[in-house]
């Protein structure tokens, strides 16, 4: 088995070469995707398929030497498989039940037996058969902010009822947020044990929070998610994405002991990792709108990104997901150009 970059940067070693994944690299802007996910029927249908959902994990890996897989899945298995409705709809995305009230949180249920969370692990056992010696498998969830806030708006609207109750800070949604860890945990920890090697946990809305609740909302539940984890699997690499907040990555990193933080377009790269403590890492943070410009603009901005950053404390990324749009052959651009760079 090869040494593998991305767990050599979460574990503060220096890696053979700086580490490349994409969020969303298992998606439409790939042919090979789009005919699985019109034989699998409904999106919902293929999160719970394993082989077709393992066979689109591990379609970008074919195409792109990339460092890392991503299991394809969901943020919002966790809810479901608690016991909402969870519907997608074309053009409006997910459609879930709500909950308003201690009595609907006291409703849910476990998610440990859930044939939902049963799905994707047995995903993690086929894609991980599947990889490369020197490519890392990453699992995830959802911090509870962000699934708590579908779960209030059941939809992804503007969220403003969602962040009225944080703010109002209810019996019920305290409730609500202990019963996300709690599922959360059981979720990262049955990919764990099914083979991920490292997970991120995405906080989608964080930056919607504000900065006065940000530390009971966004850091502390994501930073119980961690310790639970960790409790089992001591010292497990965890990658955080806090969407949105900006300067507040520093305070993201400290509370809640994540390895790297993922860090969205548009902030100077040098400047978060500047701010972090040492041995963290930075995720992130090439515009995404860049792959659909020429390749000399997309050499050009990779070259930008990585001034400065060295390649032990950063895994090159997006500053979010690669859209629909992209030519593939843009994204090999931008790998070589990543890999020119460091003269790998």
């Amino acid at each position: 088995m090869g040494a593998k970059a991305l767990l050599d940067v979460l574990k503060g070693s220096e890696p053979a070469r700086r580490p490349v994944w994409v969020m969303r690299q298992a998606g439409r802007y790939l042919p090979e995707y789009r005919s699985v996910r019109a034989k699998a029927g409904s999106f919902l249908d293929l999160c719970y398929n394993p082989e077709l959902a393992a066979e689109v994990t591990l379609q970008p890996l074919r195409r792109f030497d990339f460092d890392a897989a991503i299991l394809f899945s969901d943020i919002l298995v966790v809810p479901h498989a608690m016991g909402l409705d969870l519907r997608f709809e074309e053009g409006e995305g997910p459609i879930v039940q709500t909950v308003g009230s201690l009595e609907d949180v006291r409703r849910l249920v476990d998610v440990g037996q859930s044939d939902q969370l049963k799905k994707v692990c047995e995903t993690v056992g086929l894609v991980r058969r599947g990889l490369a010696g020197h490519v890392s498998l990453i699992g995830f969830c959802g911090a509870p902010w962000t699934v708590s806030s579908y779960m209030i708006e059941g939809r992804g609207s503007e969220r403003l009822r969602a962040l009225s109750v944080a703010a109002e800070n209810p019996e019920w949604f305290r409730v609500l947020l202990d019963r996300l860890i709690e599922a959360s945990v059981t979720y990262l920890l049955g990919q764990i044990e099914s083979g991920v090697e490292a997970v991120q946990i995405f906080d989608s809305w964080a930056g919607d929070v504000p900065g006065e609740i940000r530390r009971r909302v966004v850091e502390e539940p994501i930073a119980a998610i961690i310790r639970g984890v960790r409790a089992v699997y001591p010292g497990f690499p965890v990658i955080v994405f806090g969407r949105g907040i900006g300067r507040g990555h520093q305070s993201l990193a400290i509370a809640t002991g994540g390895n790297a933080v993922g860090v969205e377009q548009g902030l100077p790269l040098s400047d978060v990792l500047n701010s972090l403590p040492n041995g963290v890492a930075v995720q992130g943070n090439l515009t995404p709108s860049v792959l659909l410009e020429d390749p000399d603009v997309i050499r050009g901005s990779v070259v930008e990104l990585l001034r400065d950053i060295p390649k032990g404390r950063h895994i090159f990324n997006l500053g979010h997901g690669i859209t629909p749009d992209v030519d593939p052959g843009h994204v090999q651009v931008m790998l070589d150009a990543v890999r020119a760079q460091d003269g790998n």
